[in-house]
């Protein structure tokens, strides 16, 4: 909102001051789910570095990597490991850089909780899928990169009618963004069926857990957005996705 300021008898509009960005500090404070994950990974990205350093080889990579035989044979955590590690620097820096580009816009909508259960899940999701239908080995964390593109997607078109316009001018962007990626996986040595499985899972993570927001009007007040599908009501719902890709795997597992 401008100020008028008087001066020498007359009425100048003066612009409001600019709008400060926030300090790292603050963002981390803002967005403590997308920072976490981004620090975390790091983490481990570093004890693959320290590794190949001191081992000669990197038994981050070597343990953790999405391994069909090596699930089949009982080593479960590989449904889970493969989304924190990273083949080079590069690899490492994409799904990082994509984390941070989009985390924030999808933590704010959907709160800490919500964000860190869709992009565990839909990297989970990402993995079994990759298991049920690609022999090659894989790892990153691009599958629940694509899953929080996915819950982006899923939140916009469901709350279209409270955020207008906007909304469908930036759902258009991320399915064009998705279509780009996916035709983008065909390449060699890219795992595309992790980065399906995992936008298949954001959509649906959206779609179950996802916050409705609908606008409530007071008397004299501008109107403001309020969730009626909180997350302290709806958690059992993830419990329901957990449970179906339990029981996918389980069949993957016999078959």
């Amino acid at each position: 909102m401008s100020e008028t300021v008087e001066i020498k008898g007359e009425d100048v509009q003066q612009p409001p001051p600019p709008r400060r960005k926030p300090s790292p500090g603050q963002l981390i404070r803002l967005y403590p789910a997308t920072f976490g994950l981004i620090g975390f990974t790091t983490a481990v990205f570093l004890l693959q570095l320290l590794s190949t350093t001191f081992f000669g080889a990197d038994l981050v990579l070597y343990f953790g990597a999405k391994d069909n035989q090596a699930i089949a044979a009982g080593e479960y955590w590989r449904l889970v490991s493969p989304i924190l590690i990273h083949a080079g620097f590069a690899h490492f820096f994409v799904n990082m850089y994509s984390l941070y580009a989009i985390g924030p816009a999808i933590e704010r909508f959907y709160d800490k909780a919500r964000f860190l259960v869709i992009y565990i899940l839909s990297g989970i999701s990402g993995v079994v899928l990759s298991f049920a239908l690609s022999p090659s080995r894989s790892i990153g964390a691009s599958g629940a990169i694509f899953g929080l593109l996915g819950a982006l997607g899923g939140f916009l078109y469901i709350n279209r009618a409270a955020f207008g316009k906007v909304a469908r001018e930036q759902l258009r962007q991320i399915v064009i963004v998705a279509v780009l990626n996916l035709a983008l996986g065909t390449l060699p040595g890219i795992d595309n069926w992790g980065h399906i499985g995992g936008l298949i899972a954001g959509i649906g993570l959206s779609w179950l857990i996802g916050p409705r927001y609908e606008p409530i009007w007071d008397t004299g007040m501008a109107p403001k957005l309020v969730d009626q599908r909180p997350w302290k009501k709806f958690w059992p719902l993830a419990i329901a996705w957990v449970a179906f890709i339990g029981a996918a795997t389980a069949l993957l597992l016999l078959w």
